[in-house]
């Protein structure tokens, strides 16, 4: 039985592709029958005719890429901490993080311009260690 009219019929009124139109098995007689738009829609009410739901990209290959990237470990690092991200970018980043919470702190009044320009120098020179003993020292300066 060819159905491809009544298929395509469907399709445009529902507004859907025809690969996501389907008949009901039981109801191919009726389906045959249907020759206006009106009766398709007759069947569309009573549930011979229904749109198959959305099929999306699988992410069946990309949870096994992950899987193998996961059991792979360090193994597949080349080189040392030190040389995937040199010293001296490890350090300016350090800086940057901290420059960038004492304008902050500044710009909430959390500190004070002396305070600021004190911590600022700090931070230039290599006393502060992290953005923790940082906000310490914020403390501690404003007693």
């Amino acid at each position: 039985m060819n159905l491809r009219s009544k298929r395509r019929l469907a399709a445009a009124i529902l507004g859907v592709g025809e690969e996501r139109i389907i008949f009901d098995p039981e109801a191919e007689d009726l389906i045959q029958d249907a020759i206006t738009r009106s009766t398709i829609r007759g069947l569309i009410g009573t549930g011979a005719i229904k749109i198959a739901p959305v099929r999306g990209v699988s992410r069946g290959r990309a949870r096994t890429r992950a899987r193998a990237r996961r059991a792979r470990g360090h193994g597949s690092l080349k080189g040392g901490l030190k040389s995937r991200t040199p010293r001296k970018q490890a350090w300016v980043h350090k800086v940057r993080a901290l420059r960038w919470r004492l304008k902050v702190a500044r710009d909430r009044g959390q500190v004070s311009k002396e305070l600021y320009w004190k911590l600022y120098r700090q931070v230039k020179g290599g006393q502060v260690r992290d953005i923790k003993q940082l906000f310490a020292m914020m403390k501690e300066g404003r007693r």
